[in-house]
């Protein structure tokens, strides 16, 4: 608790360095490191490394880290991608960089409490909504990325490092790509051939190897408790869960206190405990619809599985098959890193297995080796024995002379697969080395397949995942290869393609079949293959045909794939995910509609569109006249027709109640609102291409704002709308527009009724309203493909997002979701939109059929206009962004920094040019409110205060911009050359009375090559 304590009062309180006085830190902490090796110093040291993509992901961490910190002196930090820039807002109007900045601060208040206070932004652009690792690549710059890490990694120098799994199940494709830089970050931080600049010259780093990762793993299981320490004494892991799962008990006291007064009622002055702190941090994102925790916490068991380790660690389950006790410590992630191993082995030995391939046969031996390395000094001679699965063989155990620290020992085993060895499963072998009285133990898996496997091809996000395990971080495959996923449109044929692969050392034969469900046909259930050398494939292609036009209530279902193989003989399967789409012609219309908001007899003809089935909120609907259907069984339509290069469309929303009405500004974040969103892809493959929506047209229309003055130009209170999550996002109706939807026209009969209060009555006029919106095919990305346009027409219902206590309808993501193509997350798929053929359009000559490059509209924030990024630079050194630290040939130095009485001076120097960023500061810098409580400052001091309520209507919006609820007294930027020898920010008295008492300057420089240096500078008087 103390040193907790201790470490608040210092980071408020300290003259912070330069960057740059990292190599004096090193040296002082290395002892008898060799010369000219890095080591982090106290200032810089991370004991446990999470990353994530956006603020808001990381809060898994906070209670964890706030008992590991407390208890046992361990020291947390985070990467962070992004900034969230790309989000909504639901708290104020900032967007883009803007919105990167509050959201920053919101991450720092969630973990500030648990000691975490690095928090490394990569100043990654944060684009919008997808499921796309690819797509998250191509806007992130993956090598930069990757750079950026391997900096950070290398100058921090973790030992455990916790995130996202790499996997396609993480969803966001920002998660995806977070999960693998995890997986990337480690190897290349170990690699001296990855990023050798950053390994020589002055202010050179070392290789690090992290010793631990948590990416992906399981923590199913049974045992342990949620109400004592030591939380997962007893816990067993399930069935199949081969990952080593550790558990941390969040209900320790934390130092923060209660409150007189609070909501809660908890005896004012007695403690919080680590889980209430998480649950206020996990709350502490006004941006993204978080709202002020208002409850009283349970205490819990936090766990994290672990995927890969290179230093013994304690087994969950003993030789003897009963729970460790050793494993069930709070401290248990620990071990083998941060501290020694219960075993006796040194801190900082290396001991993990390898095998000579992951994917193996049952009956068919493979290699399997333990790499050794002392942490310290020698170990003495000793041997080692590996444990496999009943039924499989082993060598025998081996032993192993001294095992130095200055290389690694390897040690190589011969394992065969028992011949009845289960398939697509994961099978555990582990070693146990012995040297004296000290042992270590680890394990890893591999997992057996059929001699022969027949899986459906896999294409788009599914192969390139594939490819990047095989690739890039083949130990990742643990986690499991992709899953076998298409679309196709009812009524259609689709061709099936099935890799049959022979992972044998014999020749295979055998057939490949299919089972169809009902309303499918193909052209064969069974068809041969030829015979296959030892690793060979071949492919074996189908043509199913779906013979019901009619789309069914469940849009999904499963097509078993099964092969047969000769040597043994047996027989492999594989399931086919197939999401069926609906499909519809859109006729040219007869004369081009009139965009009024009513559909006139002949506008419309052709079929009508269903759009009531739900795929998100379903929970949301409050009866029979919500969401999309009525008591009368009149829902949500659409009708579509083309004319004159347009497409016009008619649709009908059954609503029972008027949402928030946005502001102008507001009019992005579609789904914070009563809206209706339009879909459209023009060439009908931008899954297949790995551009996702980003090659798409995306329309959010709102039927009616906030707008009485008419700043839209729609009418008073008419609607607004804008492009989301596609090729040219942003604002697109109004003064705010970007000229991304040129031609768009929208008429509705929606009347807002005029408040955002609820007292108002909210119902609309009829039980829903129309839009009557024409699109011009120009608007597209590119050339419409008349034959098979993707499409998609998906309603937003918002009913009383009032807080619980309040009147006021707020700004804020509690919809409902509807679509005529209605699957989860299909807002990010264009593959399970529906299909549409364009009867008779051609487009016009010379359009081109390649989409134009994605521009999102909203930059990223550059690390360098962050207050407290600069701060956070300046202390622990660690270069802005993870970018290049300023060279000598060209760094500024500060001599002083002095408050006069109507400026703020300050002598410099720079050996070259560049750009300085300044932000006067008063205040506390670590960790701004981001709600408004009624409860005393006095008794609620920071960092706590402002996270807990004494009143029911506590959790309102303190100011935040233009100056971060009032820290920043003023902001300039100067050119700097060779030359400057001087700086002056001119004051104003009442400013020069706010930095009197705790005032600094906070200054990032950046050179004309982008490097970046940072200062935290005390004004002198």
């Amino acid at each position: 608790m103390k040193r907790h304590r201790t470490m608040v009062a210092l980071l408020a309180a300290a003259v912070l360095i330069p960057l740059g006085s990292l190599a004096a830190t090193a040296s002082a902490q290395a002892g008898g490191s060799p010369p000219g090796r890095y080591v982090a110093g106290p200032d810089t040291k991370i004991d446990v490394m999470g990353e994530w993509a956006h603020p808001d992901d990381d809060t898994s961490i906070i209670g964890p880290c706030g008992v590991w910190h407390q208890q046992f002196g361990t020291k947390c930090g985070i990467i962070m991608v992004t900034r969230g820039e790309g989000g909504g807002n639901s708290a104020g109007p900032e967007l883009g960089p803007d919105l990167g900045l509050r959201r920053e601060n919101e991450d720092r208040v969630a973990h500030y409490r648990s000691g975490t206070v690095d928090i490394f932004n990569l100043d990654r652009i944060d684009f919008f909504y997808n499921q796309s690792a690819p797509l998250t690549k191509y806007f992130w710059d993956s090598e930069e990325t990757l750079r950026r890490v391997t900096r950070v990694i290398r100058t921090t120098q973790p030992e455990i490092y916790i995130g996202f799994t790499p996997t396609l199940a993480a969803g966001h494709g920002n998660h995806q790509q977070a999960g693998r830089l995890i997986w990337e970050g480690v190897l290349a931080a170990a690699d001296p051939t990855k990023f050798p600049e950053q390994l020589r010259g002055p202010g050179a780093l070392s290789t690090w190897q992290v010793k631990k990762v948590f990416s992906g793993g399981s923590t199913a299981g049974t045992g342990g408790t949620t109400t004592a320490a030591n939380c997962a004494t007893g816990f067993v892991p399930a069935a199949g869960n081969l990952d080593t799962v550790a558990g941390v008990w969040t209900g320790y006291d934390s130092p923060y206190k209660w409150p007189a007064g609070n909501l809660q009622a908890q005896p004012a002055g007695t403690p919080k405990s680590w889980q209430q702190v998480a649950d206020e941090g996990r709350s502490a994102y006004p941006t993204q619809s978080r709202v002020m925790y208002k409850g009283t916490s349970v205490p819990a068991c936090s766990r994290f599985g672990m995927t890969q380790s290179f230093v013994p660690f304690q087994p969950n389950v003993a030789a003897d098959g009963t729970a460790n006790p050793t494993a069930g410590m709070d401290d248990a992630i620990l071990f083998g890193a941060t501290k020694p191993d219960p075993g006796g082995l040194p801190r900082g030995t290396l001991e993990y297995l390898t095998f000579s391939r992951f994917l193996n046969v049952a009956g068919e031996a493979f290699q399997a080796t333990l790499h050794l390395k002392s942490g310290s000094g020698r170990l003495r001679p000793g041997d080692v024995a590996l444990t496999v699965p009943q039924g499989w063989t082993v060598s025998a155990p081996q032993q192993v002379g001294w095992v130095s620290d200055r290389g690694e020992t390897r040690i190589t085993f011969t394992v065969t697969p028992s011949t009845t060895a289960p398939v697509n499963v994961n099978a555990r072998i582990s070693a146990l080395y012995t040297s004296g009285s000290k042992t270590g133990y680890t394990d890893n898996v591999v997992r057996i397949v059929s001699p022969t496997e027949g899986r459906f091809q896999r294409w788009g996000n599914w192969q390139e995942y594939d490819q990047w395990l095989a690739k890039t971080a083949p130990q990742a495959t643990r986690l499991g290869r992709s899953a076998a996923i298409q679309s196709m449109a009812i009524g259609k044929t689709l061709a099936v393609p099935v890799v049959v692969h022979n992972w044998s050392n014999q020749p295979q034969s055998g057939t490949v079949g299919l089972t169809l469900p009902p309303n499918f046909t193909a052209d064969a259930v069974s068809k041969p293959y030829p015979s296959l050398a030892a690793g060979a494939e071949t492919t074996v292609t189908f043509q199913v045909t779906n013979t019901d036009i009619a789309l069914p209530a469940a849009q999904n279902v499963s097509i078993p794939i099964t092969t047969t193989y000769s040597a043994p003989a047996g027989t492999g399967n594989e399931t086919l995910t197939l999401s069926l789409v609906p499909a519809t012609a859109i006729a040219k219309a007869s004369t081009a509609p009139v965009v009024d908001g009513t559909a006139s007899p002949g506008e419309y003809a052709g079929a009508t569109l269903d759009l009531g089935r739900i795929w998100q909120g379903a929970a949301g609907c409050t009866g029979v006249d919500d969401c999309g259907v009525s008591a009368t069984g009149e829902g949500s339509t659409a009708k579509v027709n083309w004319s004159d290069d347009a497409l016009y469309f008619f649709i009908h929303v059954r609503d029972d109640y008027q949402s928030y009405a946005v502001t102008s500004e507001e009019c992005v974040g579609h789904w914070q609102a009563d809206s209706v969103e339009i879909l459209l892809d023009p060439r009908g493959n931008a899954s297949e291409v790995l551009k996702d929506t980003a090659n798409t047209f995306k329309l959010g229309i709102f039927p009616f704002t906030n707008d009485p003055a008419n700043r839209n130009g729609n009418g008073a209170n008419g609607p607004c709308w804008e492009r989301d999550a596609d090729n040219h996002q942003g604002y697109s109706t109004g003064p705010l527009g970007i000229g991304n939807a040129p031609g768009v026209q929208v008429a509705t009969n929606a009347a807002w009724v005029g408040s955002n209060e609820t007292t108002t009555p909210h119902a609309y006029a009829g039980g829903g309203y129309d839009l009557e919106v024409k699109i011009p095919l120009a608007d597209l990305p590119a050339a419409v493909d008349p034959a098979k346009l993707g499409l998609n027409i998906t309603p937003y219902d918002n009913d009383d997002t009032s807080a619980a206590g309040t009147t006021t309808l707020r700004h804020i993501d509690m919809s409902t979701r509807l679509g005529w193509s209605a699957l989860g997350s299909v807002q990010s798929d264009p593959y399970r939109w529906g299909q549409a053929a364009l009867t008779g359009y051609i487009p016009p000559a010379g359009r081109p059929t390649t989409p134009t490059a994605p521009d999102v509209s909203n930059p990223n924030l550059n690390g360098v206009l962050s207050p407290q990024t600069i701060a956070q630079s300046a202390r622990n050194g660690v270069p802005i962004s993870g970018r290049v630290p300023a060279p000598a040939t060209n760094k500024l130095k500060v001599q002083k920094a002095k408050l006069s009485r109507s400026s703020v001076d300050l002598d410099v120097s720079s050996s070259g040019s560049g750009t300085a960023h300044l932000f006067l500061w008063s205040g506390l810098i670590g960790a701004i409110p981001v709600y408004t409580t009624s409860c005393s400052p006095a008794a609620d001091p920071e960092p706590d205060y402002g996270l807990t309520p004494c009143a029911v209507t506590d959790g309102g919006y303190p100011s935040w911009s233009p100056d971060m609820s009032g820290h920043v007294v003023k902001q300039t930027t100067s050119a700097i050359t060779t030359k400057t020898r001087q700086l002056s920010i001119p004051i104003t008295a009442a400013q020069r009375d706010r930095l009197r008492a705790d005032g600094r300057l906070l200054l990032s420089y950046e050179t004309t090559k982008g490097e970046v240096q940072a200062f935290d500078l005390r004004l002198r008087r």
